[in-house]
């Protein structure tokens, strides 16, 4: 169990990893074409580049597409569709570098919707979470901050994420995690597809002149990055997984310098120590509790 464990942490914090780096794909790709049509396509690819490891695992490992399993790949890819729209349509008015702090505020919105479900959560993960949200104000927040539309556009989403994350949990551990993933991403890129032909504008060329920031990320922000997620969520508590998966914030803002100039606060290295602190408190402090419990 604890090597399960350990290996979840690891695909959880390389996800981080990815999706940090994919805001500044998200930018980018957003200079040739629209949100929507970004989302889109970029979902497409992933489910097509996931699809050949789904049908080597229906001849290897036979499961049919049951009900659940369609119903589970389908309610995680409405919420990635609004979570992951109202993400990029913010990007168009907000920094890289806000974005990702804004969103990884669903470190404290799971725990928050865990408790309606009946989740236990511990004061290590209370604390965790405190940490991380204050690193992430620390990394992200600058001296003159404002609440644009952009930044509340990303808090909406940020509700969203954290609801995504608690269905990932529900249904990766009941349902093969590729496949999960992969319906998950045909949802989610059907509709931004079908938004994007009704509000926004088409063009080929437009669309080759976006490729790269596609190519990223469909193939390795979706296609590896959401995959990993699921895969990882098998074998971790909800609220943990948040806390790891937050870590993209930090991420983010070290993509956003390097690629995109946005300036990094001498304070934000403070805040990716406190959100290290953050997932260190909430992975250890449990443990170190329920060992204690035993003996009682």
């Amino acid at each position: 169990m604890k090597s399960q464990a350990l290996r979840a942490d690891i695909l959880m914090l390389i996800t981080a990893m990815i999706w940090g780096a994919a805001f500044v794909a998200q930018r980018l790709g957003m200079d040739a074409i629209g949100p929507f049509l970004f989302s889109g396509l970029r979902f497409c690819i992933g489910a097509l580049v996931l699809l050949p490891l789904v049908l080597r695992r229906g001849q290897t490992a036979p499961q049919p597409f049951n009900r659940g399993l369609l119903l589970g790949g389908a309610a995680l890819g409405l919420a990635l569709t609004i979570g992951i729209n109202l993400q990029q349509v913010g990007l168009l008015f907000t920094s890289v570098t806000n974005s990702g702090f804004i969103t990884g505020l669903y470190v404290i919105i799971v725990p928050l919707l865990g408790l309606l479900f009946g989740h236990r959560t511990g004061l290590g993960t209370w604390l965790g979470a405190c940490l991380a949200v204050i690193g992430m104000f620390l990394l992200s927040v600058g001296d003159n901050f404002q609440v644009a539309s952009g930044d509340w556009l990303q808090l909406a989403g940020a509700l969203v994420w954290g609801v995504h994350v608690l269905l990932v949990g529900y249904f990766a551990s009941r349902y093969d995690p590729v496949r999960l993933a992969c319906l998950q991403f045909a949802v989610c890129g059907v509709i931004s597809l079908v938004t994007a032909l009704i509000v926004e504008e088409v063009h080929l060329a437009a669309i080759l002149k976006a490729g790269p920031a596609l190519l990223y990320g469909g193939i390795v922000a979706v296609a590896i990055g959401y995959t990993l997620q699921v895969v990882a969520q098998k074998h971790a508590i909800a609220s943990h997984a948040a806390i790891i998966l937050s870590l993209e914030a930090v991420f983010a803002a070290i993509a956003g310098a390097l690629f995109l100039d946005e300036s990094l606060h001498p304070r934000g290295y403070l805040g990716c120590a406190l959100m290290l602190a953050g997932m260190l408190v909430a992975q250890l402090w449990p443990q170190k509790a329920v060992t204690e419990a035993r003996p009682a």
